[in-house]
């Protein structure tokens, strides 16, 4: 059984030329296909105009503002919002095809995070659950600076099959993005949030102990504790940003 709902796929995109083509790949099936790059550099565009011709550039206003854009080019009411280093599984895919959608206003998918390569079920990565699919007329994006979410109004289920998210592919990867998302973070921040030396100290030493012992981030050995320490160091700077941003 075939979906009667018709499905828009959304990406936004910058310099993604080495993960677009694989992300693309999984959602060929879908009826739309819209991907909003943001003056990429390298052949993001260009590798993407083989799979879909709604191509747009847009310059960068934020994750938020990008995927609105993204969005209100679509032409169906359904959309399912993936980014350029996520993969959709031909489970997902069929299962995505073949549930009565209009049961719900929004489905939220499971997320299964790799780092470096291996598959990370610790560090609270095991349990992701993020809403991707849904009715557009239904919903919104959260007004956030980094780590952005759609609101659903109404009724959320959630899917069977995963989405796989090759969030870090190395370390060089993973300091850009962290350095990125604190200082977003910072911004966001900034005004609400009082700096002390304790603070710059005790938050990013807890935020360690919590991913790696409480979230048990141990399972996932060596890897596990480089995700913890990465989370430290976001925190740190994100503490460290805020100060120099107050001062």
């Amino acid at each position: 059984m075939k979906n009667k709902n018709k499905i828009s796929v959304t990406i936004i995109t910058r310099n993604e030329e080495d993960n677009i083509r694989e992300c693309l790949e999984g959602v060929k099936w879908a009826d739309e296909i819209i991907v909003v790059d943001s003056e990429s550099s390298d052949k993001t565009v260009e590798i993407a105009k083989e799979y879909t011709n709604k191509v747009f550039v847009h310059k960068w206003e934020g994750y938020a503002s990008q995927k609105n854009y993204a969005l209100n080019l679509a032409t169906n009411d359904w959309i399912l919002s993936i980014d350029a280093d996520e993969r959709v599984t031909p489970g997902l895919a069929e299962e995505i095809l073949n549930i009565s959608l209009d049961q719900n206003n929004g489905y939220k998918i499971r997320r299964e995070n790799y780092f470096i390569g291996k598959k990370i079920t610790g560090c609270g990565w095991g349990n992701d659950y993020q809403v991707r699919l849904f009715n557009k007329n239904k919903t919104r994006l959260s007004n956030r600076l980094v780590h952005e979410g759609f609101i659903v109004d109404g009724s959320v289920s959630k899917l069977q099959n995963s989405l796989i998210h090759y969030s870090y592919r190395n370390l060089k990867d993973g300091f850009s993005k962290i350095n990125e998302y604190s200082t977003l973070e910072a911004n966001e921040k900034a005004d609400r949030k009082k700096i002390t030396g304790f603070r710059v100290v005790f938050f990013p030493v807890w935020a360690f102990l919590q991913h790696y012992f409480v979230r048990k981030g141990y399972k996932d050995g060596k890897h596990g504790l480089m995700v913890s320490l990465m989370h430290a160091m976001t925190k740190l700077q994100v503490y460290m940003k805020i100060w120099e941003i107050k001062k």
